[in-house]
């Protein structure tokens, strides 16, 4: 059975561009953390505020997003989305003259604003491009081509800004006079801002590729449904499948970001405790990261394939396991083995976004846009746990940090041990 219908393969391939897109939005911002908490000289709680403005706007847009979309069209969703996210990119540049960190969170806010409409309305039309029984696997093979785009990110976070940025520590900054702060300040957000400029310039060359090609409008197979939104939310969380898909989606987000953002933050602890310089502690730290970044792409399409034979939901369950030994590794033990094995995770969590994903939405019917708008809104655990983590960190327990994103974990395995008695039609076992 055919993956992707033939007449869908061309739309499949521009909206899985997409996917690469908001990949690489959200791995160039995990490093913005760190560098906001220098170029600004605040703690790791506020610098996390990053995460929070990122993944609000997920949560603030996805209804919104999903209406929109009922009222129109996926493609019309698509381009709302890239239009916002290239608003959002292109206001890092009046943010930078303006000299303050707030201008910055909202241009991140009206970015993923963009971005929850992307994928309000990516996720929900690929699973349709093709027989219900391969919804899974087709979601997860486009799923597969956003750690690419994170990959790029990463590079870019890495190479164009962090190498760049002034290598004076975040304790050698605090001892600056107001002038001269001012001065590296203001050098380092103009380092910070390029990249984003010119994503948002090659955002709007693909806003006008997917502007002038023609995707065929998703038809509503049962005309009997009302189509309205109230009663669209009822019959969803009526759905045991659906409503528990949410929480343990909103928990994986969480874990998925916790464990990303602060790889950065708990590798650079690590390596200069071991006299490393800080600089040269978040350049390797980075460099982990990117290893982590393709672990979890290789994984993808790995467990892509591996769906042929393995039903989704067993993989989510061993998968999920095995991310908490590891979790536990990191507290027990720390040191470099623990940051080890927080590269390791990042083959665990591969499958589990587009896994749950699917899982929720499968039998949901026509209303798997507002469905899909809830799972986008789930997004704000990657909002809401950051903060929590790092003030574990700031109080001087890096490593007890990842208990955390463990819990997470934990709430994902609970999901995937309930639903594995459920039959799978996505797969033969």
């Amino acid at each position: 059975m055919k993956v992707v219908d033939k007449k869908y393969i061309l739309p499949f391939i521009l909206v899985t561009t997409c996917f690469a897109l908001w990949g690489f939005a959200n791995d160039i911002t995990n490093p913005m953390v760190k560098s906001f908490s220098k170029i600004f000289r605040m703690s790791v709680t506020q610098g996390a505020l990053v995460q929070v403005a990122f993944y609000g706007g997920y949560f603030c847009m996805a209804l919104p997003a999903a209406m929109f979309i009922r009222r129109f069209s996926y493609k019309s969703g698509i381009l709302m989305g890239l239009g916002l996210y290239a608003v959002g990119a292109l206001m890092f540049l009046p943010a930078a003259r303006l000299g303050s960190y707030w201008p910055f969170l909202a241009a991140y806010f009206i970015l993923t604003c963009g971005l929850s409409f992307l994928e309000t309305s990516a996720n929900p039309f690929i699973l349709l491009m093709g027989e219900k029984e391969t919804a899974t696997r087709r979601l997860n093979l486009a799923q597969s081509f956003n750690p690419i785009g994170s990959l790029c990110g990463m590079f870019v976070a890495m190479n164009f800004i962090q190498a760049r940025m002034n290598p004076m520590s975040s304790g050698e900054r605090a001892t600056l006079d107001d002038a001269t702060f001012q001065a590296v300040k203001a050098a380092d957000l103009d380092i910070v801002v390029k990249p984003y400029a010119v994503i948002g310039m090659v955002i709007i060359l693909i806003f006008v590729l997917i502007l002038i090609t023609k995707i065929p409008l998703r038809k509503n197979d049962d005309s009997c449904v009302s189509l309205a939104f109230w009663p669209s939310v009822k019959r969803l969380f009526a759905n045991k499948a659906y409503r528990e898909g949410v929480i343990a989606q909103f928990f994986y987000v969480g874990a998925q970001i916790t464990c990303w953002t602060f790889i950065i933050q708990y590798g650079t602890h690590v390596f200069m405790t071991e006299g490393m310089e800080e600089q040269a502690a978040e350049i390797l730290s980075q460099r982990l990261n990117i290893i982590a970044m393709v672990l979890f792409c290789c994984s993808r399409f790995i467990c892509t394939a591996l769906m042929k034979r393995f039903r989704p939901v067993s993989m989510l369950s061993a998968f999920a396991s095995v991310a908490i030994v590891l979790l536990l590794v990191v507290i027990l033990i720390g040191g470099r083995v623990g940051v080890y094995s927080l590269v390791a995770i990042s083959a665990c969590m591969s499958l589990m976004f587009p896994t749950i994903y699917g899982l929720a939405l499968k039998d949901v019917g026509p209303d798997a846009e507002v469905g899909s708008a809830g799972l986008i809104m789930a997004i704000l655990g990657g909002s809401l746990l950051p903060p929590i983590q790092a003030l574990i960190i700031d109080g001087g327990h890096p490593s007890l940090s990842f208990v955390v994103p463990c819990f997470c974990f934990f709430v994902v395995l609970a999901y995937a041990l309930r639903r594995s008695h459920k039959p799978s039609t996505d797969i033969k076992p």
